[in-house]
């Protein structure tokens, strides 16, 4: 079975192999190493974007592709029928939510603001927020959403939660209006698919409370953009954004001067060991691919 990996250091991280498993690494952006009609298994770039799908129409023998990374959306329309689809689920959880929890503290208690100061030397005290006692909304209570809920209730949070399907404690996706109206705070942690595009229009962000906190860090395209700018230009609300639609973000998009966003480029998991947190299941499935056996984390429903 032919293998085709993305970076040459993953080679390292798949563990033993099956001796019929031939392995080559293949970028995105060099030469085919080999005729790729014989690739069965692939592993593309990491956050990758829609043009590194172009392969997939030489790829006449592959069975399945792993990604690195959660987020599906770009695979999901172009992916031939009989191609298993794997996503990285819950390999960036960690890092994922670590970077909305410092989102919201970040915004709520005005680093960006300090350090404007800072590059100024103005030293002067400003009064901010906080998230103690606060309510926040998580819209996506999957394993990065009850992580972010989590961290969120110990340091003194009120958290609801929601998700496509009610369990005990996480309310229906259906509950989003009744409960925007209350929260201080509400973290976009869904993935993209038809129901959640453009989810976070102009009648979502006008049922946030005046002076919450919006953090996307889903996928850009959750949020109009168009009607999240008005809304923060306004001074009403505020957001923390790590994805942006259009992405990347223009350097005259009205988003970069707006005193109420902080912005991040899509680097939630871009983190030291991030290579190899993505690799760590890979080697896994490259076996049951070799074997014949049910893969994991295969993709359904858009996620």
């Amino acid at each position: 079975m032919k293998v085709w990996i993305a970076h040459e250091e993953g080679r390292a991280l798949l563990g033993e192999l099956p001796p019929d498993v031939e392995v080559e690494v293949y970028d995105g952006r060099s030469d085919y190493p080999s005729d790729p009609a014989a690739v069965e298994f692939w592993v593309p770039p990491f956050l990758a974007q829609s043009k590194v799908t172009t392969p997939l129409k030489d790829m006449t023998s592959l069975k399945a592709i792993q990604l690195l990374s959660a987020g599906a959306e770009v695979w999901v329309p172009v992916v031939p029928p009989g191609v298993a689809l794997c996503d990285a689920r819950g390999v960036h959880s960690g890092t994922t939510a670590e970077w909305t929890v410092g989102a919201v503290l970040a915004s709520m208690r005005g680093f960006d603001l300090f350090a404007r100061k800072q590059l100024r030397h103005e030293w002067k005290v400003e009064f901010t927020t906080t998230i103690v006692g606060k309510r926040a909304l998580v819209v996506g209570a999957g394993d990065i959403g009850e992580r972010i809920a989590a961290v969120l209730t110990a340091l003194g949070a009120e958290v609801d939660k929601v998700a496509r399907r009610a369990r005990p404690g996480v309310h229906p996706i259906d509950a989003v209006d009744e409960l925007l109206p209350a929260a201080d705070v509400v973290v976009l942690i869904v993935p993209l698919t038809d129901a959640t595009r453009r989810m976070v229009d102009a009648k979502f962000l006008s049922r946030m409370k005046d002076g919450a906190l919006l953090v996307n860090a889903a996928r850009g395209p959750v949020v109009d953009t168009d009607a999240l700018v008005a809304e923060v230009a306004s001074g009403r609300l505020k957001c923390a954004l790590d994805v942006v639609d259009p992405e990347p973000l223009p350097a005259d998009h009205p988003l970069w001067d707006l005193d109420g966003a902080l912005i991040t480029p899509h680097v939630a998991a871009s983190v030291d060991g991030t290579i190899a947190r993505a690799y760590a299941p890979v080697g896994d499935q490259i076996r049951r691919a070799a074997a014949g056996a049910p893969l994991d984390n295969v993709v359904a429903d858009g996620y």
